[in-house]
């Protein structure tokens, strides 16, 4: 079995922006679960499954990459990522643009070079560069006039591409985050993202101040304790995400294995968790890709016990 659609179609999604699907879907009833896809495999991955929406975290590209989560991340590097991850998948995507690059005209910059890579939605924060994680101490923020204008920026430079505007003020302050948030709402943000929050009380205070789209990070091993989709829900939220919960599992897998190859020169103990040769080619549509070309012979996977011979 192939996947639904060529790659082709995936590349060139059709009709209507990005931006302008996820706003759709912001309308429509029900949280919208968003788990976070380093790159263009745990993408399709998710797809897959049916999720309708796609995160791009900073953290999680810059761990990918080598690097900390200190804002030395590209923008470079972010848009090559959000191409390839849309390029693969044609999901909506959240990007996280971090502190927008820079000031009014990087902010501009970047909201038009996202939007040409196709993502639906760009989010910035209000913390003075270099940032940190927003579950970590010792944040500094910017100025909220500050915060306000690049939010005015990257609404004057959009076209489709909503902008989610995230502050970091309430690890410290709930009353400032309160009060920061009501100012970027007014400003024009599309979606309000109040960071690293620490009880229902807190999430609950948003939902009431706030009568913009509200989003929930649930990372793990932060500040927030663990909540389900339906409780944020509950809590008057419409985007929940995951950001980093694919990296760390991949992480995690491939320790396991390059420990157990260490220690034992084969693989085979680790047969059981991988993705088949036959699963890889089913996701990443590579009977469509040969299809596209027709000097192409028609391939066919070895005859093994996971593969049965089937093409895939």
């Amino acid at each position: 079995m192939t996947r639904d659609h060529s790659w082709l179609e995936a590349s060139w999604h059709s009709v209507r922006p990005a931006g302008v699907r996820l706003s759709e879907r912001l309308k429509e009833p029900g949280i919208v679960s968003v788990p976070g896809a380093h790159d263009a495999m745990a993408g399709l991955l998710a797809k897959d499954v049916g999720f309708e929406c796609l995160y791009l975290s900073g953290a999680a590209l810059s761990a990918s990459l080598g690097l900390p989560d200190l804002g030395v991340l590209t923008e470079e590097e972010l848009i090559a990522a959000t191409k390839s991850i849309f390029r693969a998948t044609g999901l909506p995507l959240i990007v996280d643009g971090d502190t927008g690059y820079g000031e009014t005209l990087n902010v501009m910059r970047l909201v038009r070079e996202l939007e040409d890579a196709g993502a639906a939605a760009v989010q910035i924060e209000d913390q003075v560069l270099p940032k940190k994680c927003g579950h970590l101490s010792g944040k500094h923020l910017i100025p909220a006039d500050e915060m306000v204008r690049k939010i005015q920026a990257a609404k004057r430079a959009s076209r489709n591409l909503l902008i989610v505007a995230r502050t970091d003020a309430a690890a410290n302050d709930i009353e400032d985050a309160l009060d920061r948030a009501r100012r970027y709402a007014e400003a024009g943000a599309d979606v309000i993202f109040p960071e690293a929050l620490s009880s229902d009380e807190e999430f609950a205070a948003f939902s009431k101040a706030i009568e913009k789209p509200l989003l929930a990070n649930m990372t793990e091993f932060g500040r927030t304790p663990n909540h389900t989709a339906a409780d944020f829900e509950r809590l008057g939220y419409k985007i929940v995400i995951w950001p980093v919960s694919s990296l760390r599992v991949a992480a995690r897998a491939m320790t396991d294995l390059f420990q157990e190859l260490a220690r034992s020169g084969t693989t085979v103990g680790q047969l059981d968790r991988m993705q088949t040769r036959k699963e890889l080619y089913r996701t990443i549509g590579y009977a469509a890709f040969e299809a596209l070309d027709e000097t192409l012979e028609k391939s066919s996977l070895p005859n093994t016990p996971d593969t049965s011979g089937e093409a895939g």
